[in-house]
C-alpha cells in the first residue's frame, strides 16, 4: 500500500497538493481527512469524492502531517488500498443509542470480513465513546483492533462534526471497517502524565459526575492538590488549568490508568463533570503537570509496539488530546517529530477531544490527555 499526506490551509492548496500528489499515477482510494472547521469541508471532500476517493473525515482542534502542528487547516492522508480490504460506515446516534448504533456497524463489518478492526471517528462532545467501543466489542470480541478520535471545533466548544462522501453529522460516527486479514493495524495509546500522593477513593459518583473523594468535593480536593488560586466561576482559566495539567488518573487493576480529566464544573456542589465514567468506589491518584518524560514516555511507547508487533508499517494516523498541546506547547513538535521518526512513513493526525483505544496492558477505552498512534501496513 503507498501512502501520501497533503495539508493546506485553503481548497485551493488541498487542490493543488492532490494533483501533484496524484502527477505519477498515484491513484488513492482512501483518504483521512482532517479538517478544521475553519475550512470548506464540503468543497474539500468533493475534490475527493470526485476522484473516487472513500473519505473518513472529522473536524480537528488542530492538525499536523509532520512534526509542525497547525490550526485552521486541512491534513489528509491518502492511500491506495485495495478497496476490497476496507468498507467506510455512517451512522447518526439520534437517540443517544451509542451502543446499538456500533453493534449495527460491527454486524454489517462480520458480514463481510472475518476478523475486521475499526477506525473511528465521533462528533458531539456528550457522545459516551466507551458504549461505542463496547458495542464494537459485543460482536467482534473483546480482542478487537478499535481506535479512533473524537472530533473537534478550533477549541470552540460548541459542535464537532464526522463526515464521509455526501454526508455530515454532528450526532453520528464514521467508521473504516478494515480486512485484518489483507491489513496488518497494530496501535497504541499513552498518556505520559506522572501520578502524584497516595491512592484516593471516589466516594460520590454516578458515571461521569464526580461529586466527592475521600468525602471531599472533588473540586476542592484537586484545588488543593493543585495549588491552585481563584477557585471560583469568574476564574475563566480554570477549566482548561484542571483539564489540561491536573487530571484524575483512574488506577486499574490490569494496565495503566485511565486519564479523566474535569470539564466541567457544577458550582452548587463544587463537583465536576470528567470525560469518562468515574465509577463510586474506584481509586484515583492526581497527576504532576507535564515535562519533557511526558514525550519520552509517548515516544518509547511507540518505539515499543513497532519492536513487538509492528516492525514494518506503510502509514501512521495519530489522535493526540487537545490538552496535550495546550499543556506542551512548543514541546508538542519534539512529540510529533519523535513518533514520526519511528516508522518515518506517510502521517496524519489531529488534535482531538477524546481518543479511543486500548492503553498498555488494558481494555478498549476513551482517553484524554493520551496519544493515540495508529499504525497500517498491507499484508
Amino acid at each position: 500500500m503507498k501512502a501520501k499526506s497533503i495539508q493546506g490551509k485553503s481548497t485551493e492548496a488541498i487542490k493543488i497538493a492532490l494533483e501533484d500528489a496524484m502527477a505519477d499515477g498515484f491513484k488513492p482510494t482512501l483518504a483521512i481527512a482532517f479538517i478544521s472547521k475553519s475550512q470548506d469541508r464540503t468543497a474539500i471532500s468533493k475534490l475527493l469524492d470526485a476522484e473516487g476517493i472513500a473519505i473518513y473525515g472529522c473536524t480537528t482542534n488542530g492538525e499536523f502531517i509532520d512534526e509542525e502542528p497547525e490550526k485552521f487547516s486541512a491534513a489528509l492522508l491518502l492511500l491506495d488500498l485495495n478497496s476490497d480490504f476496507f468498507q467506510i460506515h455512517f451512522e447518526e446516534y439520534q437517540n443517544k443509542n451509542y451502543r446499538e448504533v456500533a453493534t449495527t456497524i460491527a454486524k454489517k463489518a462480520k458480514e463481510t470480513f472475518k476478523n475486521p478492526a475499526f477506525l473511528v471517528g465521533l462528533s458531539d462532545a456528550a457522545a459516551d465513546g466507551e458504549e461505542i467501543l463496547h458495542g464494537i466489542e459485543d460482536i467482534a470480541g473483546k480482542d478487537v483492533n478499535a481506535f479512533g478520535g473524537a472530533a473537534g471545533d478550533d477549541y470552540s466548544f460548541t459542535q464537532t462534526f464526522v463526515f464521509t462522501n455526501g454526508k455530515e453529522s454532528d450526532h453520528g460516527m464514521v467508521c473504516i471497517a478494515i480486512d485484518e486479514e489483507k491489513v496488518e493495524i497494530q496501535g497504541i495509546s499513552t498518556c505520559g502524565w506522572k501520578a502524584v500522593g497516595t491512592e484516593k477513593t471516589v466516594t460520590k459518583s454516578e458515571v461521569n459526575h464526580v461529586f466527592t473523594i475521600d468525602n471531599i468535593p472533588v473540586l476542592d480536593i484537586t484545588a488543593k492538590f493543585g495549588g491552585l488560586e481563584n477557585v471560583n466561576p469568574d476564574n475563566v482559566n480554570l477549566l482548561t488549568e484542571i483539564a489540561s495539567n491536573f487530571p484524575l488518573q483512574l488506577q486499574r487493576e490490569n494496565g495503566d490508568p485511565v486519564m479523566r480529566p474535569g470539564l466541567v464544573v457544577d458550582w452548587s456542589d463544587r463537583s465536576f463533570y470528567t470525560s469518562g465514567s468515574v465509577p463510586q468506589g474506584s481509586k484515583i491518584r492526581f497527576s504532576l503537570p507535564p515535562d519533557f518524560d511526558v514525550i519520552e514516555k509517548v515516544i518509547k511507547g511507540v518505539e515499543k509496539l513497532k519492536e513487538t508487533k509492528m516492525p514494518e508499517a506503510d502509514a501512521l494516523i495519530v489522535f493526540s488530546c487537545a490538552g496535550r498541546i495546550l499543556s506542551l506547547g512548543p514541546l508538542m513538535p519534539q512529540e510529533l517529530e519523535g513518533i514520526k521518526n519511528v516508522w518515518n512513513v506517510p502521517m496524519a493526525g489531529m488534535f482531538s477531544n477524546a481518543e479511543l483505544g486500548r492503553a498498555t496492558g488494558g481494555n478498549l477505552e476513551m482517553h484524554n490527555l493520551t496519544t493515540c498512534c495508529v499504525a497500517l501496513k498491507e499484508k
